[in-house]
């Protein structure tokens, strides 16, 4: 009877199963394999060892430029978008009327933002006739070829970034419907400004919130692609080239797919190690209602 009910319930989870094990686990096990080779699509992959890593570390300047570029953009972005979604989420958790649409209106831009129509319209804004220059030309102002400059197409790029705050946006306002009224209520008695609730209250509250976002944003900054190969293509000069959209060239214009691969586990370590990183810090700064800390 044991034996059957066990089976009953692996015959429940195996379309799950059968996902897991033929879409994540085989490609992923596929894909350490031909790191270690030279594999082109075309001819049987030859086994070469750690020459992929190696020529990554020791000879490809682009793997450091791109390493470059995005992890400026997540250190830039992944802040600037937290800060936009609380203030937001602050601003829409007022009871005003018609709040319902605001809220919609502000999430709007996370539902079609990593789109490549998006991505497209971008373009056309901050291109040398888009509709930013056309504006600056009515005030007096000489504009830019925004993505065609290696100083600010990649400000571009974040600033589409931050714009995508909405799913954050969403989060920080379930967890600030969370908080008791009464704590606020009691820091009025003791005469607490508003800086001071903000301060000691809401964000102490959404530390487990802001925890969440945070790790959320930073694997998302990593894999950044669409963005950085419709708006500009990597360019100019390799300005942004985005970790994502090197891999994505190396594996599918050069065809060099062992490459990639290698590229992919660098990429895995990496995100490992920055959320490694976040959940480690995370004993100091957020706290639970348990009083555990990040624990």
């Amino acid at each position: 009877m044991r034996l059957r009910n066990h089976l009953t319930g692996y015959l429940f989870l195996s379309p799950w199963l059968i996902g897991l094990f033929v879409f994540t686990v085989g490609p992923m096990v596929s894909s350490l394999y031909l790191s270690f080779t030279e594999f082109d699509l075309f001819r049987p992959a030859q086994w070469i060892g750690l020459e992929n890593y190696r020529n990554l570390f020791l000879h490809d300047e682009r793997f450091y430029q791109s390493l470059k570029v995005t992890f400026f953009f997540a250190f830039i972005s992944v802040p600037a978008r937290l800060i936009v979604s609380l203030l937001a989420a602050l601003l829409l958790n007022q009871g005003l009327r018609g709040i319902g649409l605001y809220r919609s209106v502000f999430y709007l831009p996370s539902l079609v933002g990593g789109s490549v129509g998006v991505a497209v319209m971008w373009r056309q804004i901050f291109g040398q006739d888009g509709i930013l220059n056309v504006l600056l030309g009515r005030l007096g102002l000489e504009g830019k070829v925004w993505i065609a400059h290696p100083d600010y197409a990649i400000y571009t790029i974040i600033l589409l970034g931050v714009w995508q705050f909405g799913a954050s946006m969403v989060i920080f306002l379930a967890g600030l419907k969370q908080i008791p009224e009464h704590l606020y209520e009691a820091a009025a008695i003791d005469g607490a400004s508003r800086i001071r609730k903000f301060t000691h209250i809401t964000l102490p509250m959404l530390s487990p919130v802001i925890f969440f976002n945070l790790i959320m944003q930073t694997i998302g900054a990593f894999m950044v692609f669409t963005q950085g190969f419709v708006i500009t293509k990597g360019g100019p000069m390799d300005s942004t080239l985005f970790y994502a959209l090197y891999l994505y060239e190396k594996g599918f214009t050069f065809f060099q797919m062992g490459y990639a691969s290698a590229m992919a586990w660098i990429l895995l370590a990496i995100v490992a190690i920055f959320t490694a990183l976040i959940f480690s810090s995370s004993k100091m700064w957020v706290h639970y209602e348990s009083g555990n800390g990040g624990r």
